[in-house]
């Protein structure tokens, strides 16, 4: 039988993607449109042509400004910057398409927990049950800044932190009871207050005494996605996440990601198969391998050094221009993102300089990149799914919209045809779309 793989669009709502510079390919409309609602749901209706099971959108609170101690490089080549929040997005694209999930991303520093509870059910209402969480802790020195923030927590205490916040959001979500309405206009009783509760949280972090004030939502929850790659993140991905998200350059690192966050599933006594995993895969599709090819090029030689190592000065949390860039990227070490240095590192062999990392890192955020014919770029996909026994993948554009609509019109079509992928929809909710069959 052959296993079906999951596909979801991946973005920022900026001006570019995972490419630095993308918005600058001649085709792309991203760099002035991406404010538009007509451009995302564009987007949207592509991607539910393509039978995708959803829209992942990844976001931060702050212009890079690791590197120099300066935001200038981010705000000058457009590196995620400016960015929009993804969150109310959500409806102008549900109100496009019927099927499509939309996956987004919310920081534990920027919302007081009953807050966000409020906000995804009443999304999960607006969609149908169309929406998820990616739960993120926050890594970025300018997101506390920004947030009022000015102790940086340590790592694993965030993750400690987050525990705590879900473990309220939980309680919120579950503080009306399914059938407590009952919208009763001969009595004039539309509720039974027997079937709503408190929740009187009171933890090291957060308090709250509820009941959450919306409605019970389709889904009851949003699905989870998180995409912890330090020890303590992977704890907390298989304690809470239904679809864990991971940067993998290769099958063998998907295979060795995969394997090690089941077994902690199973120390923790969860069910492995209870939990998703998809990785991070960006396409250059050709109607020649030659000329997929020359555009994976064009895209790499427009990355500006600078703009680079902004971005990985960020990413890790540490800034690059303080040591020399021909210094080997292992001998760095961070509070900001362990797992990260760790997943670098490995991604590149353990022998990449600062500089050979930037660049690559501007190019892809460390994600396999497959290249060819859309015959050719089926077979990479299906064999990094095959053999690197995940669930499916994040495919972020190379430039948009133009690269979602030739992936969809000429690979997903092969896909299909070989049952890799759905050909219909039949699922109700985002849940039950990721997690069937």
């Amino acid at each position: 039988m052959v296993k079906r793989m999951r596909l979801l669009g991946f973005m920022f709502h900026s001006p570019m993607n995972h490419t630095i510079l993308s918005w600058a390919h001649p085709e792309s409309t991203q760099g002035t449109e991406f404010a538009r609602p007509e451009f995302w749901q564009h987007i949207a209706r592509t991607l539910e042509r393509g039978r995708f099971d959803g829209l992942f959108l990844a976001d931060t609170f702050s212009a890079y400004d690791v590197y120099r101690d300066s935001y200038e490089p981010t705000v000058r080549y457009g590196v995620v910057c400016p960015q929009h929040d993804p969150v109310v997005l959500i409806p102008v694209m549900a109100l496009a398409t019927r099927h499509l999930g939309f996956g987004t991303t919310m920081s534990t520093n920027a919302y007081h927990p009953y807050v966000l509870a409020r906000t995804m059910a009443t999304l999960d209402h607006l969609t149908g049950g169309r929406v998820g969480w990616n739960v993120v802790t926050g890594i970025s020195r300018s997101e506390y800044r920004n947030l009022s923030m000015e102790d940086w927590l340590p790592h694993d205490e965030r993750y400690d932190r987050a525990d705590e916040y879900l473990d309220l959001c939980n309680q919120l979500w579950g503080s009306w009871e399914p059938d407590a309405v009952i919208a009763d206009a001969e009595r004039g009783i539309y509720a039974d207050p027997a079937k709503v509760h408190r929740v009187n949280f009171r933890g090291r972090y957060f308090t709250s005494a509820g009941p959450l004030v919306t409605l019970p939502s389709p889904q009851g929850r949003p699905v989870i996605f998180q995409a912890g790659s330090s020890g303590r993140g992977r704890d907390f991905a298989v304690r809470h996440a239904e679809v864990v998200f991971s940067i993998q350059l290769h099958a063998r690192a998907m295979r060795v990601y995969g394997d090690d966050l089941r077994s902690r599933a199973e120390q923790l006594g969860r069910d492995p198969n209870e939990i998703k995993i998809t990785y991070g895969v960006q396409a250059f599709v050709g109607e020649s391998e030659a000329q997929a090819r020359e555009l994976q090029q064009e895209m790499v030689e427009r990355i500006p050094l600078d703009a680079a190592l902004a971005r990985l000065s960020s990413s890790l949390g540490f800034d690059f221009s303080t040591v020399p860039i021909d210094e080997p990227l292992e001998q760095i070490r961070t509070e900001a993102s362990q797992g990260l240095v760790t997943a670098l590192t490995t991604l590149y062999g353990g022998t990449m300089t600062v500089r050979e990392a930037a660049v690559r890192w501007g190019a892809s955020v460390g994600m396999p990149q497959v290249v060819g014919t859309p015959e050719q770029v089926a077979d990479q996909l299906q064999a990094l799914h095959e053999e690197g026994g995940g669930d499916g993948f994040n495919l972020t554009p190379t430039y948009t919209p133009g690269s979602f609509d030739m992936f969809v019109d000429t690979v997903v079509p092969i896909l299909q045809a070989r049952g890799q992928v759905r050909r219909e929809y039949t699922a109700r909710t985002f849940r039950e779309q990721l997690l069937e069959e």
